[in-house]
């Protein structure tokens, strides 16, 4: 078993007090049971003065078909494809109080977005969301119209990306370093509270992200807990080399896919425009 102790010690080893830190964890590759769960990984780091920011996307949820006069070219999509069913449901528009997340992310997330403290972005598709002294300054950079605004303000604030027993293909962040490198950010569709549908940004294919590894590698520390590898990158310069490197090689991350239309339409650049002809979204 897992004790808090372990936790403790861990954090110390990784020199993140009072940083705030991306979380990205798999409670699975402990391969035993911690005591407390998820909500004691999240107060070792809150013990430690951290301010914890986790995705809690809700594509599921509140992604809506895309409507025919925004349908920009290079997106990422097969316009000419049957909707998934998903987006035939017509969604009531996002609420930072909704308290839905997407299963897929895991269950720490859930368990700190359900927190009454939690602090969650606007974004109706890929929010993210935080807890802790610096929550509230971090997840309000986030809009529609700027997914990765934390993720920048987590760099400005020399914070730290913690993957808890996962890969670099689970690494958010990068997806910053893509449109840092001159790709735009794909466009997707949702709600606005009056109703109206309007084109939000949202990330790419993150499955090529591990051929990032050579780049980013010697950047982490790393420890283990139990059976699970903890890696602690510096978020500035992870993103910088990252940038970088896409900057000088777009097809590194190209995922093993060769019918992957996200990483096709990424590696040429992104939507060719980026129009809507109605106003900002507004939440």
């Amino acid at each position: 078993m897992i004790f808090e102790e372990h936790l403790a010690t861990a954090l110390a080893g990784l020199h993140l007090t009072e940083r705030p830190v991306m979380l990205h964890t798999s409670l699975r590759s402990f391969r035993t049971v911690i005591d407390g769960g998820a909500d004691a990984i999240l107060d070792a780091l809150l013990n430690r003065g951290c301010t914890v920011m986790v995705p809690a996307f809700t594509e599921p949820q509140f992604a809506v078909a895309a409507p025919t006069d925004m349908r920009p070219a290079r997106n990422g999509v097969d316009y000419a494809a049957p909707p998934v069913e998903d987006t035939l449901l017509e969604p009531s528009p996002y609420r930072v109080d909704c308290g839905l997340i997407n299963p897929a992310l895991g269950l720490l997330p859930a368990v700190l977005v359900g927190r009454p403290d939690a602090v969650r972005g606007r974004h109706p598709l890929n929010s993210f969301a935080a807890v802790g002294p610096e929550a509230a300054h971090i997840i309000d950079a986030q809009s529609p119209d700027d997914v990765y605004g934390p993720i920048r303000e987590l760099a400005d604030r020399d914070g730290v990306i913690l993957l808890i027993g996962v890969g670099l293909n689970r690494m958010t962040a990068l997806h910053l370093a893509e449109q840092w490198s001159g790709r735009r950010m794909f466009r997707r569709w949702a709600k606005d509270i009056d109703g109206a549908v309007r084109m939000v940004e949202v990330g790419s294919c993150s499955a090529g992200f591990p051929k990032l590894e050579p780049v980013l590698g010697s950047l982490d520390q790393n420890i283990m807990v139990g059976a699970s590898r903890w890696r602690a990158f510096p978020a500035r310069q992870t993103l910088a080399a990252a940038t970088a490197a896409i900057a000088a090689q777009q097809d590194i991350t190209r995922c093993p896919d060769t019918e992957c239309m996200l990483c096709r339409d990424a590696v040429a650049g992104g939507p060719t425009t980026c129009h809507t002809r109605r106003p900002a979204f507004r939440t």
